[in-house]
């Protein structure tokens, strides 16, 4: 690796806990990654619109109890159009100004997403709608690999051309495993005249089974040689420097590329992506402003 940099930009996504044990987890992950000084943090929506309450509470909860900025998640899915936008609204009376727009993955069960007859169509028409609202930055997904959905890889771009002309401020990518993914699909955005802050998002390897089978679902391609990589770890110990060396590479790649900000995707476990973040030469320079009682 050659780059040691401490001013690139930080955030970190985690999912609304539903469990006592799992709100211990949540809290503890936040304490722990605070230290960096995030620009923000995320929170997760949930498949088919069902954590809604939790995602509401927990944004109010990390906004009041930490002071950090937030980005509630929101999406389109089994809900009207008055029902999404009063879930926004809750997300500016706690304090919290940014959303992370989306159209969302179908219900469990269900083949494809089918809209709400009284909700948004699309997260097009999210979007138009929150900018209207003039209250929010808005983000929104960006896809390295094609979209499960879409026709081709210039569909995705076109799409997200869209999502910007519709009001967004900034996009996140779906996670990848090699910079090149990221950095070509950046190049096609600048060729579609694309100007808007596209950050890549990094899935720090917990289980490699796991995130297999996550990617194929979100379309992500994995490489030969990482799938051959963790198949020669010896042990758990092994698969997790693996995973360290790896991303940290990956995310060293971008930042020697120009890239300005990452964002962990971190499944509420803060270990890795802490690991990756020092590895990088970032440093705590900021305790948690508050800890929840």
């Amino acid at each position: 690796m050659t780059l040691i940099r401490e001013t690139f930009g930080l955030s970190f996504e985690f999912f609304p806990p539903n469990s006592l044990e799992a709100s211990f987890k949540l809290w503890n992950a936040i304490d722990t990654l605070a230290g960096f000084a995030p620009e923000f943090i995320s929170v997760t929506y949930g498949a088919g619109g069902s954590t809604r309450e939790l995602t509401k509470s927990a944004v109010a909860v990390i906004r009041q109890n930490y002071g950090l900025e937030v980005a509630g998640h929101l999406t389109c899915v089994n809900a009207s159009r008055n029902e999404v936008l009063e879930v926004a609204r809750g997300y500016v009376e706690s304090g919290a100004k940014q959303i992370v727009a989306l159209r969302g993955d179908a219900p469990k069960g269900a083949d494809s997403f089918s809209a709400h007859p009284d909700g948004f169509a699309s997260s097009i028409e999210l979007i138009e709608a929150l900018a209207a609202m003039n209250e929010f930055k808005i983000r929104v997904g960006a896809y390295p690999h094609k979209h499960p959905e879409a026709v081709d890889d210039l569909a995705d771009i076109d799409f997200l051309k869209r999502k910007f002309e519709a009001g967004a401020d900034s996009a996140i990518t779906q996670f990848f495993f090699e910079a090149e993914d990221f950095l070509r699909f950046r190049d096609r955005c600048d060729k579609a005249g694309i100007t808007n802050k596209i950050t890549p998002g990094i899935l720090p390897i917990e289980n490699w089974a796991k995130t297999k089978k996550f990617a194929a679902r979100c379309g992500t391609k994995t490489p030969e040689w990482m799938d051959k990589a963790y198949r020669n770890a010896r042990d758990v110990e092994e698969a997790r420097l693996l995973s360290t060396a790896l991303c940290t590479e990956i995310c060293d790649d971008l930042l020697c590329e120009g890239v300005e900000d990452l964002h962990f995707y971190t499944l509420n476990d803060p270990t890795l992506t802490q690991d990756v973040c020092r590895a990088l030469g970032r440093k705590l320079i900021a305790p948690a402003l508050h800890k929840v009682a």
